[in-house]
């Protein structure tokens, strides 16, 4: 009888451990909504937040306000609208700032022990042509979270008229449904470069809860990609606002006003 208990105790041991090695592959191994494995999703933004750290903490000082207002978002369907000043920084910034929000900082990047174990489920919306782009930070970066449109108004730094991406309302729905998404609604880092109205309609239709940003310095301190210094000791600036208030039967135009307003993007002889 005793044999018979030991026996059935080692094999429920065994079972036990096989049923564990199995969770844990499969954890290592689960995927986002595009098919990335989220491990080295995470392992990828954790390489990045490491070797970008200095851009941002020593060289120059990047200030950040409002992270209070990342608390109580929900893990899904959040949308951050902000205004853009180079290709890649204004990204690597935002993934340090949620990152640091994750383990618990408030207003600071000071302690990088966030990218031991940085958020993983946040994607961005950036031209295909850029992500295209040859060199090994494009190829990582596209890996990070990249959810990739064609713009029908701009290709290889011309103006075109083209036909408007069908597919990327649908990745970027695919991207909400699993995190937050960082949008960039005038589609250049133009500044006062006007609002397209495809950030209205993605609001209109998915109901995001919309977290404007603005942010200032980038432009000072890096080249237009964002990938060179240009000028050492500036100050970079992220503020957070509290979320957007709108309703769903808002006009695509009000809208389209709204976020104007929120990112700070009224030409200044505009304002009344």
């Amino acid at each position: 009888m005793t044999t018979r208990l030991s026996n059935f105790n080692y094999k429920r041991e065994k079972r036990r451990k096989k049923s564990n090695s199995l969770f844990t592959t499969s954890k290592l191994l689960r995927r986002d909504a595009f098919g990335n494995v989220v491990f080295l999703k995470r392992s990828l933004i954790s390489l990045l937040a490491t070797t970008t750290y200095w851009r941002f903490n020593i060289f120059n000082k990047l200030e950040v306000e409002g992270m209070e207002h990342l608390e109580n978002l929900p893990d899904t369907n959040v949308l951050f609208i902000s205004n853009h000043q180079t290709y890649y920084s204004d990204v690597i910034a935002f993934y340090h700032v949620f990152s640091s929000a994750k383990w618990g900082f408030n207003n600071h990047i000071n302690l990088p022990l966030y990218v031991l174990s940085p958020r993983a489920n946040t994607y961005y919306v950036a031209a295909e042509e850029t992500m295209k782009q040859s060199g090994l930070l494009p190829k990582i970066f596209s890996l990070t979270g990249a959810v990739t449109v064609r713009r029908s108004w701009r290709s290889k730094g011309q103006s075109v008229n083209r036909g408007a991406d069908t597919s990327a309302p649908d990745k970027i729905k695919k991207a909400l449904s699993e995190g937050w998404v960082v949008n960039f609604p005038q589609g250049t880092t133009s500044p006062y470069a006007p609002i397209r109205k495809g950030t209205a309609n993605l609001i209109k239709s998915f109901e995001p809860v919309v977290v404007p940003i603005v942010i200032d310095g980038f432009r000072r301190a890096f080249d237009k990609k964002g990938l060179k210094l240009k000028k050492r000791g500036s100050t970079l600036r992220v503020r957070i606002k509290p979320p957007m208030n709108y309703q769903k039967d808002d006009k695509i135009e009000d809208i389209v006003a709204k976020v104007q307003q929120e990112i700070e993007q009224v030409r200044p002889e505009t304002v009344s």
